[in-house]
């Protein structure tokens, strides 16, 4: 009997086969494949069969998370994140990013403020590895990599969450010390014998009782980082299962998520680079202190390998210039022959040659606000470029770091201060002399609103005003109602801490409807990780700032916007805008501060959907996606 028994259920398990694979329309499916390949007689069979049925694959998740210690490109601590999911039932490595650090402790610190910054950086990534690894690991797993907004939903309420905590520690922190007072404590008065303190020897000026004190330096929570990092490697991975480019998936994302956004965009443009060349800034060795980078923005109509071409023919004349400095003895050597001393015959080279900051740049040393202009104008008219047609200047001022709140002054240059309402008089007199200047980044502290709208009225119409160190955090600007942004032509971004991708394309949105324009910026403490740039072109930021071509984790961004432009050239997708387009503050009939358009913190529910059809790059997606591969 045990024969008969056998083949019943063999014959149960063939019906249950059949039933199972017919369920699932295999034997419709593996019909059609069978006949179009069989017309089409393709070399791999199989491998072309196997991309058939791919199209019914189940779509990837997210299967595990993996956040490690890694250092950025000024050997400081940062994370790395690595994404993993589930492809046709096997575990696979998709990508990993390195989020960039950024410091808020200036050059020139304290030895003690610089190991508590370390400390402080240290402890921060190891909360961000540990984040990564266990909460976010288990809170994000089985989710689909391509639900963008999903994924950044949950990492901005476990931030909130993470947030409040600490709040809760910090309130019972203060109460526990209230406690541990002594109950009775001694007055000043008691102290001094009933005498008010003395004020000998310190001069309270009117300018020091005016100026607008220092807003409070905005604090980071230890462990944000791996909120940003985990959020653009998810993006990295839809992009990667999608077949397209980073900087594709970002535009495709902003589209849906911007309902203000009425046409889809055929092509694409390429950010304008602002390309770092001097430094001469506070930290500089000369009297100068104001200008912490200058910058060099080729004319819009050049395409990108032309501009990095031309700009490195200016640096290459720019060295030229500053080299008879370091040919033949030093004044120092030139002294001990008059004085018979033996000459050891080493020279000492200037400081451009011997030094390139943590911005790629060259720093130099100068004793007057013209005299790098005239430097880089001499430079231009060497090689045959003309300032102001053939390439353009910008300064990056950071002007936050050079006031003297004891005067109420910046000091411009050594021993060297003016006012808040004298720096907009300098500012204009100085773009009314060298009007190719057509970007001031930070002119003026945050806190000088008055100046800011001063200096838009009279130079908005022809110079970006721009606010780096002068804004805020993103998610701040997102979140926050009460932000008060001074009056500019629009804000340098950067991508760090808990910044969320979401974030930054819906403060795009904004910037976009209100002719703000916008500039993705390099952090201090950049990595090697070229992800920006593909942020920026998908953003459709109007320049990006990277530094200067020297240090590989910078050079490495300008290789990939090279890269990207000759993508989009090749699929004939790229647009050239042809103009600079400054904004007539004087005229435009729009709030007076940037806060004003900014939305109310947000709300659990998402925005509306935009009636528009799907973003009509898809000739883009389907040119790019052919040639694209899974990492």
């Amino acid at each position: 009997m045990e024969p008969d028994s056998d083949r019943r259920q063999l014959q149960r398990l063939g019906r249950d086969a059949v039933e199972y694979y017919r369920s699932r329309e295999v034997p419709q499916r593996l019909e059609e494949a069978l006949n179009a390949l069989f017309l089409l007689r393709p070399t791999d069979l199989y491998g072309d069969l196997a991309n058939y049925f791919s199209k019914f694959s189940k779509a990837p998740v997210i299967c595990k998370l993996v956040g490690r210690k890694v250092l950025d490109g000024v050997g400081r601590p940062t994370l790395e994140v690595e994404i993993y999911c589930i492809i046709k039932n096997y575990e696979k490595r998709i990508c990993s990013t390195v989020i960039s650090s950024h410091s808020q402790i200036l050059e020139n610190a304290l030895s003690e403020a610089t190991e508590a910054d370390e400390k402080e950086r240290n402890d921060s990534v190891n909360t961000a590895v540990e984040w990564v690894n266990e909460s976010l690991n288990t809170m994000l797993r089985d989710l689909k990599p391509t639900d963008q907004r999903e994924v950044d939903k949950i990492l901005g309420e476990y931030f909130t969450k993470k947030a409040e905590e600490k709040k809760e520690i910090q309130k019972e922190d203060e109460e526990a010390a209230t406690l541990s007072l002594p109950s009775c404590v001694p007055s000043a008065a008691a102290l001094s014998g009933g005498k008010k303190a003395s004020t000998i020897g310190k001069k309270v000026s009117g300018a020091e009782r005016t100026i607008p004190p220092a807003e409070p330096i905005e604090s980071v929570l230890c462990g944000s980082l791996a909120i940003g990092g985990t959020s653009l490697a998810i993006a990295k991975t839809g992009a990667s299962l999608s077949h397209i480019p980073l900087y594709l998936h970002i535009a495709l994302l902003k589209h849906n998520q911007c309902s203000q956004l009425q046409d889809s965009p055929k092509e694409m443009t390429v950010p304008l680079p602002m390309v770092s060349l001097l430094n001469c800034g506070k930290f500089s060795p000369g009297k100068l202190k104001l200008m912490k980078e200058i910058m060099l923005i080729p004319p819009a109509q050049l395409s990108l390998r032309q501009s990095i071409e031309r700009v490195l023919d200016i640096q290459r004349e720019m060295m030229r210039l500053l080299e008879p400095a370091c040919k033949g003895p030093s004044p120092q050597l030139a002294d001990r022959k008059k004085g018979g001393a033996r000459s050891t015959g080493k020279k000492v080279l200037p400081p451009a040659i011997k030094r390139i900051s943590h911005l790629g740049c060259l720093i130099t040393g100068c004793d007057n606000l013209e005299q790098p202009l005239l430097l880089m104008q001499t430079a231009c008219n060497n090689i045959g470029v003309e300032l102001g047609t053939d390439m353009y200047l910008a300064i990056n001022c950071a002007a936050h770091e050079l006031i003297d709140y004891l005067k109420g002054k910046y000091e411009i240059l050594t021993g060297t201060f003016k006012s808040p309402d004298e720096m907009v008089d300098m500012y204009v007199e100085l773009i009314n002399k060298f009007p190719s200047i057509i970007a001031l980044v930070d002119p003026l502290r945050k806190e000088d609103r008055e100046q800011w709208n001063n200096l838009c009225c009279a130079l908005g119409s022809k110079c970006y005003l721009i606010a780096e160190d002068a804004a805020t955090s993103i998610s701040k600007l997102i979140t926050d109602q009460d932000v008060n942004l001074p009056k500019c032509s629009g804000i340098v971004l950067k991508y760090i801490n808990q910044t969320k991708v979401s974030d930054l394309i819906e403060l795009t949105g904004l910037l976009d409807g209100r002719r703000h324009i916008t500039i993705l910026g390099s952090p201090d403490g950049e990595s090697s990780d070229d992800s920006l740039v593909d942020l920026a072109v998908g953003l459709g930021a109007k320049f990006i700032k990277l530094g200067g071509l020297s240090r590989g984790e910078r050079v490495t961004k300008y290789n990939r916007l090279l890269a990207i432009e000759e993508e989009l050239a090749k699929n004939r997708t790229l647009r050239i805008e042809g103009r600079f387009d400054f904004i007539d503050f004087a005229e435009e009939p729009q709030p007076e501060q940037l806060s004003d358009v900014l939305p109310p913190p947000k709300q659990d529910s998402l925005p509306p959907q935009p009636s528009q059809p799907v973003l009509q790059v898809q000739n883009l997606t389907a040119q790019l996606a052919q040639d694209s591969t899974l990492t």
